[in-house]
């Protein structure tokens, strides 16, 4: 107790006289998750209010709608025509859950993120709606291949619904329910569908390849179907989270707030300029 005495009287009377400047204390005690949350600050930002954000969001949905048409117009099979798209952040936007976060002294939790759901109060990404109902009028249907826990079923059906996406029911809503892997949910669709395209902000999100556990592996797996961006692989921007941010913490996502900022830098790439 003494200890921390001298030590909160020495922070305060350096801070009083203002001469030293205090470098940050390595230890949960000075670094706390809510120092941590600061970071997602200019990320979420962005995602709110960049014209550039939008601009990127219209780019996809106009992309995979040439995309959707090219496949269509060649079509020869016998089966029905689908698309596969994630939800969070491909074709609704949680960011508001992100900016809520903020100022708060704790992480992501399912605690959370199950009243989030449940409040169904995520928005459209920009263009989304226009294509999913564009594909539904031109004879595709659209599956909707998402992580979202099952118990967040009747919150996510009522959000999409009320945003006026289409296809969805049972058969279209596919959330997670024993495993992540999103594999076996796309198998399922294949059986009585083609699909003609995937869109996602996460690379899982497309194809096992993606299922790695370093970056160099992930590099591998993309420059291996890099023809497929743009083309069968549509990719939504997002800066906030995702399994790329696993990575930067070698997969210990139970690592303490000084330790997951010390990591996040530690991938950073600094210019040194000449003295």
């Amino acid at each position: 107790m003494l200890c921390s005495t001298v030590r909160t009287l020495t922070i305060s009377l350096t801070l009083l006289a203002g001469s030293i400047s205090l470098p940050a204390l390595a230890d949960d005690t000075i670094y706390t998750y809510k120092d941590l949350n600061e970071q997602l600050v200019l990320s979420t930002a962005w995602t709110q209010a960049s014209a550039e954000f939008r601009a990127l969001s219209y780019q996809a949905f106009n992309l995979a709608k040439m995309q959707f048409d090219a496949y269509s117009d060649s079509y020869t099979g016998n089966k029905k025509i689908a698309i596969v798209v994630d939800a969070d952040e491909t074709v609704i936007d949680n960011s508001a859950y992100q900016a809520w976060l903020i100022d708060k002294d704790f992480g992501f939790s399912n605690a959370t993120w199950n009243k989030w759901m449940d409040a169904g109060e995520a928005t459209a990404m920009p263009g989304a709606k226009g294509f999913l109902n564009y594909v539904a009028q031109n004879g595709g249907e659209v599956f909707y291949i998402t992580n979202r826990k099952v118990i967040g079923l009747e919150g996510t059906r009522q959000n999409l619904i009320e945003l006026g996406f289409p296809n969805v029911d049972d058969a279209h809503l596919m959330l997670k329910t024993s495993t992540s892997d999103k594999e076996p949910r796309r198998q399922t669709v294949l059986e009585n569908y083609d699909i003609a395209l995937f869109m996602g902000d996460n690379l899982n999100d497309f194809s096992n390849d993606f299922k790695t556990e370093s970056f160099t592996e992930s590099y591998a797996a993309i420059e291996k179907n890099k023809d497929l961006f743009g083309t069968q692989f549509i990719m939504l921007p997002n800066p906030a989270y995702g399994d790329w941010e696993g990575k930067l913490y070698n997969n210990h996502w139970g690592a303490s707030a000084t330790e997951k900022s010390q990591m996040r830098k530690s991938h950073l790439h600094a210019w040194e300029p000449n003295e």
